[in-house]
């Protein structure tokens, strides 16, 4: 399979490039639903919401955690434009959960309406942080033979 196709992605945030590279696949959760771009995909435009981004490359698969953004699709390149965007082998479990815990609490209280709007965003990005370290740990275990 050395000569299978790839296309090239790029996830970038205000704060730089978190990955590119050849991938042989990649996952993207979408405000209309989670869309999976194999190379040779046709042009597509999509509002990225708060979620896992899953990649594949000819040795691994990998995750990141992003907060929303912008897919841009077109020819054999995938564009990211992440509000942020994480990997999940940075990503500190315990601070993510406490960050979460936290997220709950504000959205129990009562807020205004754009203060609760601003901690479900809060909440969702916490979420999906969680998501992509338990996505990767499961990986890593099934590539070791464990259950």
């Amino acid at each position: 399979m050395a000569d299978a196709k790839t296309t090239e992605l790029s996830v970038v945030t205000a704060t730089g490039t978190v990955s590119e590279g050849p991938v042989r696949s990649v996952t993207v959760p979408t405000t209309d639903g989670e869309i999976t771009v194999l190379p040779d995909h046709v042009p597509l435009v999509s509002v990225i919401r708060p979620g896992v981004i899953t990649f594949r490359t000819d040795k691994e698969e990998r995750h990141l955690a992003v907060s929303g953004g912008f897919l841009k699709v077109a020819g054999d390149a995938v564009s990211v434009l992440a509000d942020t965007a994480e990997r999940a082998d940075d990503i500190d479990k315990q601070r993510a959960e406490q960050a979460r815990k936290r997220a709950e609490q504000a959205v129990a209280g009562k807020l205004e309406r754009e203060e609760l709007a601003e901690a479900q965003a809060e909440l969702q990005k916490h979420l999906a942080r969680l998501r992509a370290v338990e996505l990767a740990g499961t990986r890593r275990r099934s590539r070791r033979g464990n259950p």
